[in-house]
Parts: C-alpha cells; sequence; structure tokens
C-alpha cells in the first residue's frame, strides 16, 4: 500500500506489469481529482441546461400561449435527442476516444443552447432543443465511462457517485436561476438559458486538459501513449493512500470476464470487431438486458415526475414563484441523498445500493402522489428526490462496469438510449393522465412507483464488481 508523497515511481513499477494494472493499483492521487473535478464540472452543468427547461416552460405556456401538447413536445424532443445522442455519443467514444466525443458533445449542446435564448418562436425552439438534446445524451455515459476507467477499484463505486452528485449542483443552480430570473417575462428565461451555454466555453478545456482513457488507447494500440498517462498518474501526488488495490496473484482474483493480458494485435483489432450485436452475445446479453430495464424505468419515473413537478405545483394553484421556490426546496434533497449512495456503494455493493434506492423511491412516489398540504409536499417530494437521486449514482456508478473496455461506451451509451426512450414517453404521458380523473396525479405518482418497483427487480439481474477491476 503506497503512502508517499508520490504514487508508485517509475522506477518501482514491476516490470512486466501492463499499464492497466499499474492504474488499477494506484491509489486516489491528485490527478484523479483532476480528472474527478473536471467531469464533474460539465455534468453540473449538463444538469443545469435540463433543470431549467422545467421553468422555462411554465413562463412560455403564458407567453407563447403554449398548449398542453406543445409543453410535452418540447421537453420530449429534447429527450428524442439524448437517445440517439446517447446511443451515437457511446459508439463514438469507443472508435475515437472517451475525452474526445466528451469535448465535442460539451460544444454541441452549449451552442445549441446559446441560440435557444434567441428563439423567436416555438418552432424554432423545439428544432435546437432537439440538438441540445444530442449532445447532452452523448455527453453523460461518456463522462462516466471515462472517469471509471481512470478510478482505483476500490472506490470506483464512490467516485462516480460523487461525479453523479455535480447533477444536483448544476440542478440547484438551475432553481435558484428559475426562481430569480425565469419569472421576470421574456428577458428573465431568455437570460437564463445563456447561463446554461457555458459548456460550450469549457468543452476547449476538457479538450486540452484531460489525458485520454488509458484502457482505450491501448485496446487502439496507442500503447506509449497510455504510458506516457499512467506515468503521470504515478508521480501525482496521493490524496487517499489507503486505497491502493494489491496486484492480482491468480486468476481467481480477476473478474470472470477478464481475459489475460491480449497481444498488441488483439488490442487493436478488437474495438473493430465489438459493435451493438456484441452487446446481446452469450456472457453480456444479461448485463445488457438488466441495465437496459433500470435505466427506462428510472427515466421514466424521474424524467415523469421532476420535469413536471413546477407545473403541477402551478396547476395546484401556487404562484410560479412559490412553485419554483417549493421545487428548490426539494431539490436540496438530493445533496443526502447522493452522500448516502456513496457511502453505501463500497459497503453493500452496486446492485443492492441500486435496489434499496429504488425501492425508497417508489414508496416516495406513491405517497407524494396523495400530498395535499405545503409540508405534506416538501416532505414527501424531499423523499423522491432523496431516493431517487441516490439511485441515479448507484446506476451510473454500475453501468460501465457491465461491459470490457471495448463494449463499455457502446454498452453504457445504448443503455443510457433505451432508457431515454422513457423520458420521451413520459411527458407525453403526464398531461393525459393528470387531467384522466380528479385523482390524476394519485394516479400519476402510484405509476411512477410501480416503475421504480421493476427497476428494483431488473437491478437485481446485474452482476456485483464492488472492489474489482474493469473487464479489459
Amino acid at each position: 500500500m503506497v503512502t508517499s508523497d508520490t504514487a508508485v515511481p517509475d522506477d518501482q513499477a514491476q516490470h512486466g506489469s501492463s499499464l492497466t494494472d499499474r492504474l488499477d493499483r494506484l491509489p486516489f492521487t491528485r490527478a484523479h481529482l483532476h480528472v474527478l473535478v473536471s467531469s464533474g464540472v460539465g455534468w453540473a452543468l449538463d444538469a443545469l441546461d435540463v433543470a431549467l427547461i422545467s421553468y422555462v416552460i411554465v413562463v412560455l405556456k403564458q407567453q407563447w400561449q403554449l398548449s398542453p401538447s406543445d409543453q410535452s413536445w418540447i421537453v420530449s424532443l429534447g429527450f428524442i435527442g439524448m437517445a440517439v445522442g446517447a446511443v451515437l455519443g457511446g459508439r463514438l467514444a469507443d472508435r475515437f476516444g472517451r475525452r474526445t466525443v466528451f469535448a465535442v458533445t460539451l460544444l454541441v449542446f452549449g451552442l445549441a443552447t446559446l441560440l435557444s435564448a434567441f428563439a423567436p418562436a416555438l418552432a424554432f425552439f423545439l428544432v435546437l432543443r432537439a440538438i441540445v438534446g444530442f449532445g447532452l445524451g452523448a455527453e453523460l455515459p461518456v463522462a462516466s465511462t471515462y472517469v471509471s476507467e481512470f478510478a482505483p477499484p476500490l472506490v470506483r463505486g464512490r467516485i462516480i457517485v460523487i461525479l453523479e452528485a455535480f447533477w444536483a449542483l448544476g440542478w440547484l443552480v438551475a432553481a435558484v436561476l428559475g426562481a430569480l430570473l425565469v419569472p421576470h417575462g421574456d428577458w428573465g428565461w431568455r437570460l437564463a438559458l445563456l447561463v446554461g451555454a457555458i459548456p460550450a466555453l469549457y468543452a476547449a478545456i476538457v479538450r486540452f486538459g484531460l489525458p485520454e482513457s488509458v484502457r482505450f488507447l491501448e485496446q487502439r494500440g496507442h500503447h506509449e501513449e497510455a504510458a506516457q498517462v499512467v506515468r503521470g498518474f504515478e508521480r501525482s501526488p496521493v490524496l487517499l493512500p489507503r486505497v491502493a488495490a494489491e496486484p492480482a496473484t491468480s486468476a481467481a482474483e480477476r473478474p470472470a470476464a477478464e481475459p489475460a493480458q491480449p497481444s498488441a494485435a488483439e488490442e487493436s483489432h478488437e474495438p473493430s470487431r465489438a459493435g451493438f450485436l456484441a452487446l446481446w452475445r452469450p456472457g453480456q446479453r444479461r448485463g445488457t438486458v438488466g441495465l437496459s430495464l433500470v435505466w427506462f424505468f428510472v427515466n421514466f419515473s424521474y424524467y415523469g415526475a421532476f420535469i413536471w413537478i413546477p407545473t403541477i405545483l402551478a396547476g395546484q394553484g401556487f404562484s410560479i414563484v412559490k412553485s419554483f421556490e417549493y421545487t428548490l426546496i426539494i431539490t436540496l434533497a438530493q445533496l443526502p441523498g447522493y452522500a448516502v449512495a456513496a457511502w453505501l456503494i463500497e459497503r453493500w455493493g452496486r446492485r443492492w445500493t441500486l435496489a434499496a434506492f429504488l425501492l425508497g423511491s417508489a414508496v416516495a412516489a406513491t405517497l407524494f402522489g396523495t400530498a395535499a398540504t405545503v409540508p405534506e409536499i416538501l416532505i414527501t417530494g424531499s423523499l423522491l428526490s432523496f431516493f431517487n437521486l441516490g439511485a441515479w449514482g448507484a446506476l451510473y456508478a454500475i453501468s460501465p462496469e457491465v461491459f470490457p473496455t471495448a463494449l463499455r461506451g457502446t454498452g453504457t451509451g445504448w443503455a443510457a438510449g433505451f432508457g431515454r426512450v422513457a423520458s420521451i414517453v413520459a411527458p407525453l404521458l403526464v398531461p393525459a393522465i393528470l387531467a384522466s380523473s380528479n385523482d390524476g396525479q394519485i394516479v400519476l405518482f402510484a405509476v411512477f412507483g410501480v416503475s421504480f418497483l421493476i427497476a428494483a427487480g431488473a437491478a437485481l439481474l446485474l452482476t456485483e464488481w464492488r472492489g474489482r477491476r474493469l473487464a479489459d
């Protein structure tokens, strides 16, 4: 176990150790923190954009005289773009690199958000929302894959939950902007969207300031570049010396799906053979199906609920300002949800942490549907926020672990893209369910509760990877 000021000096690296072996044996260093925070800022900016639209819709309904169908299409077109972006972005990340695709997708949705702020009418706004969604959908699974491939195995799950916690920071900023700017006429929502365009500037920092994934470089045969990245991490000051993993000494200590070190030829050609069909081959199919189902039903409930909460509260007679304030309070509960998930995920493991938070989400959703008074709304909404976002953290932690390196971006992107189909459907169904009866809200959140229960069952189909190396 390393306890010095730097990780593992080059002259102490074991002769014959693969680069991924050396990387996985490192403790948590300043270089790891740089990767985490840089990726996390991009993640927070993504959340800022997604959350802002739920506030903007409320104001646009009045200014542009939008029908419920128009409002639903603003949300759903963004998610259509996210579905396409997730699938293509993951595949592109396996072909061209995690860092490069990460930066390009930030640039795409940042510029589209900037143009959205100047949209003169609904049609133009809808087209831009689809483009924003494409960039956003491609970025999220690529970012989690990227950080997972650098994280030390013993704390990998915790690090990804922390990465996902940046989402709450972005959502909180959006809630503040929603309360302070969006209600103030035409200039308010446009100014808020201009703030959401910051990722376009951040993309350049990401592209040139972060290293490429070592695992990707080795798969593509770029061994010298990969070695330079590893040496940089080995020279970086140690921040958490107790999370270094000992090298595996026998085949039994390695995950079954991970081969012994492949030759350079095998590594460089493997990505070209891997593709979407490989996600369904024996040994991989169960993980693909289970993960896809979790993504689908979590997306359905999360986006069906949280995108519409400000509108639902406004429909119950609360003013726009009050509904935004209540949403901000509910959003604050995301932070302790992430914190508890980050603690549990390396104790209970990924599957049980994910399943437990999904069960809590099911109960909280059902209770929120019956809430009538302000205290009930705030308490049950906060519980839903706590459990749901803790589940998201665990889901992003387990997703890249389901697939080997050559398929990691493709598989994570596929599951995320499949889940986005539910996020397209949910906003379209919400107005219909709410209008179906006098108890429309109770029925709606009961449906969300059942969806969370199905996701919890699907989570138990996944293999547990706590403390284990990623499959190369």
